[in-house]
């Protein structure tokens, strides 16, 4: 007897065992309900839609950094690469937030790219979305900077610039009338009235291109170029100048190499390296122009044997207007423009020139920009390659 209520009271605990714990399983996935549907709930349903409302690049950041929302134009401008904020001063600035727990607004220098000295200025604002998560607004300020750089000093350049070949044009006009009854003379002026309008032509041509490449963003609609279609058009437009000066312009060959941007920007900046390295050599030497590809990077290198550059002009070779040697420029009908518009294409394309001289042994410009991969598809918001 005492045996059976032994075996009915282990049968009651267990009954009520199974019954507690069951009432604590179910206890804990209401408390897991709640807890996600708590977190789902800091995340207002539609802020992506939010996000592609505004011009800035928008991105949504969780408490580890991690980015849960990006707006197109925020991988674009590479702030995020695999769920990742790219720039440390961007973190900073959440971090501010996150100890103040207030909206902070403040401006920033950031890397454009991989590699060179090109960077964004941007007016970052970081606000605090519930209790988790933050929103990071980015307004790339970049372009009406350079624009206000250039309207400042735009007129003391050009000023300076255009003044020769207008003062040149009027004397010449003037001697052209005088001289109407000496048909040698005549000739002689008309040739210098002729070459005189078109380096003013020249002029105005590079004044406009500049001002476009430092207006525009090249990489806001970017499409994968051939670089040896690049090099190879480049060469056949300086084909009758090499000719005249009896200079061999020699090629490595083909790489197979691609990088994304302007295909017709690219070729101008080429085109205009090889054009000087042609102009600044001696009749009868040899231009070289190769192209290689190494750790996701292509670069193309244009190299003379010309009167070379002195070390302490390199750092200014490629400002606005700025000549080596002005009297020679003057001959070879030179703008002073053309080195700075190709550092104003390749940057445009996220990458840098470089260049390397000695005097009397000749230059070498090297042009280095990111190959066209599917990582650099994604960061740039492009279909896979």
């Amino acid at each position: 007897m005492e045996s059976a209520w032994l075996v009915l009271l282990a049968v009651v605990v267990g009954v009520v065992a199974g019954v507690t714990f069951t009432l604590m399983v179910v206890h804990s996935l209401r408390i897991g309900r709640r807890a996600k549907d708590l977190v789902s709930q800091q995340v207002p349903p539609g802020i992506g839609d939010v996000l592609l409302a505004f011009d800035a690049a928008g991105l949504v950041i969780d408490p580890s950094n991690t980015v849960m929302l990006a707006s197109p134009s925020a991988v674009s401008m590479g702030l995020v690469q695999d769920r990742m904020l790219v720039h440390d001063p961007v973190r900073d600035v959440i971090e501010k937030v996150r100890r103040n727990g207030e909206t902070v607004t403040e401006t920033l220098t950031l890397s454009r790219g991989p590699f060179g000295d090109e960077s964004l200025h941007v007016r970052a604002t970081v606000a605090p979305v519930g209790v988790r998560y933050l929103v990071v607004l980015v307004e790339d300020q970049t372009e009406s900077l350079r624009l206000e750089d250039v309207r400042r000093d735009f007129m003391a350049n050009i000023s300076h610039e255009l003044k020769t070949p207008i003062g040149a044009i009027g004397l010449l006009s003037e001697a052209l009338v005088s001289a109407a009854d000496d048909p040698e003379q005549v000739q002689r002026f008309a040739m210098r009235l002729t070459s005189e309008s078109d380096r003013l032509r020249d002029i105005t041509h590079d004044i406009i291109e500049l001002s476009r490449l430092q207006a525009v963003d090249v990489l806001r609609a970017p499409k994968p170029v051939d670089v040896d279609y690049i090099v190879t058009s480049a060469i056949e437009q300086n084909h009758v100048l090499a000719a005249n000066r009896h200079i061999e312009v020699a090629h490595g060959g083909s790489k197979k190499a691609r990088v994304f941007g302007d295909e017709a920007l690219l070729l101008a900046a080429v085109a205009n390296l090889v054009s000087n390295a042609i102009q600044y050599s001696p009749d009868n030497s040899r231009v070289g122009v190769g192209v290689r590809k190494e750790a996701g990077v292509v670069e193309i290198a244009v190299t003379d044997q010309g009167v070379g550059i002195a070390e302490d002009e390199l750092s200014r070779v490629f400002e606005r207007f700025y000549r080596v040697d002005p009297a020679r420029s003057r001959v070879t009908g030179g703008t002073g423009l053309g080195l700075s518009i190709v550092k104003h294409v390749v940057q445009n394309h996220g990458g840098e020139v470089r260049v390397w001289s000695r005097p009397g042994r000749g230059s070498t410009f090297t042009i280095r920009i990111p190959e066209a991969s599917e990582s650099r598809a994604a960061a740039l918001g492009l279909e896979k390659t």
